[in-house]
Order: structure tokens, then C-alpha cells, then sequence
């Protein structure tokens, strides 16, 4: 029974780590986007000495395994690799199927923290990567450590420009795109580091959420268009009124009733107005009728001159015939004195 178990509990090891090997490839992304602290806080731009015969540096003050290939910073911490392209982070994970050779072929002496599995191993040749990631990594990256040491690829230029941002000017990811894609020129040769660059100048959630946002507009512009949306919107058996004195914004006032407030953007018109164009729309508004008889009320007195004019002129005939008439009597009585 025990002979057994101790089978079963072997085969449940040895297929473990083919399960778990198979879920990484599956689930492989590369060099992850950096949003990772991983304990290193440097003060200020460290100092990078060369790997001689490799296109690597190293920093040999950092308390770590710190290195610099082709324009990107490396770290192996805690059994994994991390990359950032600004030497204090943030960090990302990279895939043990992403590492670049050059990276994995670093010789062991130039490890400043090495795990306890390097014990033993040769200094100066590179790590037994195979050994400790398992045979099917080391399958699928076959011939890592063999490479022709007369055709070396040369060194990346040092990103300098990052000396002057430390402390409180450190940068924050977006900033740090914007300054390397103005001051640092150097284009990678590494296909994983060039799609960790290119993953980096595409927008992130946020940011494509804010771009797909309209922008914004200015109080002015949503002023005008809020009469323009609230004609739009009105009802079309709206009945139109006649013009009231006051202007434009001039409101009906009901007797016994208090005036109705502004409000929204004609509120905000009435304040920019001159005082005596408010003063005019906040004089007393007067009734429907009592306007139409104002308006009535020219009309009556035409038609009441036109009236007084025709009596005038008839009283003028009926004078003149009486006159008349008087110096026609006059007349036949001096006949009659004859």
C-alpha cells in the first residue's frame, strides 16, 4: 500500500511541472506592460560598467542583479525576470520563453545577489538555464548558449538623458515615453524588447478611455447651444405670441402672480446685459388686453378725427347756406324799401 502511494505521489511530481510548463506557454505574454515595484529604489542614475566580450552592462554598485541590454534595464529577482526602459522602474515581467540570449548567456560572476542554485556553477559561463527551468524550455530555446563570440552585436548606447530625473522629478510612465521618444534614438534590435516598445507607446484602459471622451467646451459654446437644442426640442403646436415689450427675453407676468425666475444660460445672459437693458426686461409686463387696446387705441382716435372732420365740414355748409340766405333776405327788403 505504501509502495503505491509513494507512486502515485511521485508520477503527481513528475507531471506537475510539464502541467505547469504547458500553462505558462499558453498564457505567455512576452514582456508585460510595467506596473511593478519590486523592491529596488535607486536614489539616482546608477553607474553601468561593461560585460566584457558581451553587448551587456552591469551595475556593479546596485545590491542586485541589475544589468542594461539593448536600451532596456534587466533584474533577476526571486527566481524571475523583470525589464523597464527607465533604470528605477516601474518594472515588467518577462516570460522565461522572452528573456533575450544575450541576457540569458551573462556570465554568473556578474550576479551581485545569485540564487543558492548557481552554487557551483562555472563563473564565467552563463547560468544553467535548461537545468532550472526544465527540458521543455529548454527544447524550445535550444542553442541559447552556443553563439560565435567574434560577431558580438555592439553595446546600446547608455540612456544619459535619464541622469537629470531623480527624487521628486522621477517620471511617471506616460512622462517616460514622451522624454525617450524625444531623447533617446537607439532603435532595439531584440524582438521582444521591440514589442515590449511598441506595447509601451500604445495607449493604455485609461488612456483611450479619456481620447474616446469628447472634448471639452467652453461655457460660450455650450450657451449657444443650449437654445439652439431647446428650439429643436420644442413642441410644434406651440402657439406664437405677439412681441412684448422688454425685448426678446421679456416673460408674461399674471396679475397676483410673482415673476418667474431665469434660469440656465438665459440667467447667465441677463447678468452680462447692460443695467438699464435689465432694468427695461424687468419693468411690469402688461396684460394680453390691456395691450390690444393699447395698440387699438390709435385707430379709435383716427376714426374719432376722421368723424370730427366731416362734422366740421358739414357745419361749415350749413353756414354758409344760412349766410346765404341772410344776404338774400337783405336784399329783397331793399327791393322793397325801392
Amino acid at each position: 500500500m505504501k509502495t503505491i502511494m509513494y507512486g502515485l505521489i511521485v508520477l503527481m511530481l513528475l507531471l506537475f511541472p510539464a502541467m505547469n510548463s504547458n500553462a505558462q506557454v499558453n498564457v505567455s505574454i512576452g514582456i508585460g506592460l510595467p506596473n511593478l515595484s519590486i523592491g529596488i529604489n535607486l536614489p539616482m542614475y546608477p553607474t553601468l560598467a561593461p560585460v566584457p566580450g558581451y553587448p551587456v552592462y552591469y551595475a556593479p554598485q546596485v545590491d542586485g542583479n541589475y544589468f542594461f541590454y539593448d536600451s532596456m534595464y534587466w533584474v533577476y529577482q526571486d527566481d524571475n525576470w523583470y525589464a523597464s526602459s527607465w533604470y528605477n522602474g516601474p518594472w515588467a515581467f518577462v516570460e522565461p520563453m522572452s528573456v533575450p540570449v544575450y541576457v540569458l548567456r551573462i556570465p554568473v560572476r556578474y550576479y551581485r545577489q545569485p540564487p543558492v542554485y548557481f552554487r557551483g556553477w562555472q563563473p564565467n559561463a552563463p547560468p544553467r538555464w535548461g537545468k532550472h527551468w526544465g527540458n521543455d524550455w529548454e527544447h524550445r530555446r535550444s542553442g541559447w548558449d552556443r553563439w560565435n563570440r567574434k560577431a558580438v552585436p555592439a553595446r546600446a548606447p547608455q540612456p544619459t538623458y535619464q541622469r537629470q530625473y531623480s527624487g521628486d522629478r522621477y517620471p511617471h510612465v506616460e512622462q517616460q515615453r514622451e522624454l525617450r521618444d524625444r531623447s533617446y534614438r537607439y532603435q532595439p534590435r531584440d524582438k521582444a524588447v521591440r514589442r515590449h516598445i511598441q506595447q509601451q507607446k500604445t495607449p493604455l484602459p485609461a488612456e483611450r478611455r479619456r481620447q474616446a471622451e469628447p472634448q471639452g467646451r467652453s461655457p460660450r459654446q455650450m450657451e449657444q447651444q443650449r437654445p439652439d437644442q431647446r428650439q429643436q426640442g420644442a413642441p410644434a403646436n406651440q402657439h406664437t405670441q405677439p412681441p412684448q415689450r422688454g425685448g426678446e427675453n421679456a416673460q408674461h407676468v399674471t396679475p397676483g402672480q410673482p415673476a418667474p425666475q431665469q434660469r440656465g444660460p438665459a440667467q447667465h445672459e441677463q447678468k452680462q446685459q447692460p443695467a438699464a437693458q435689465q432694468r427695461e426686461q424687468q419693468a411690469p409686463r402688461q396684460h394680453p388686453a390691456a395691450q390690444q387696446r393699447e395698440q387699438q387705441a390709435p385707430r379709435q382716435q383716427g376714426q374719432e378725427k376722421r368723424q370730427e372732420q366731416k362734422q366740421q365740414e358739414r357745419g361749415h355748409g350749413q353756414d354758409s347756406g344760412r349766410g346765404h340766405g341772410q344776404g338774400q333776405d337783405k336784399e329783397d327788403d331793399r327791393g322793397r324799401g325801392r
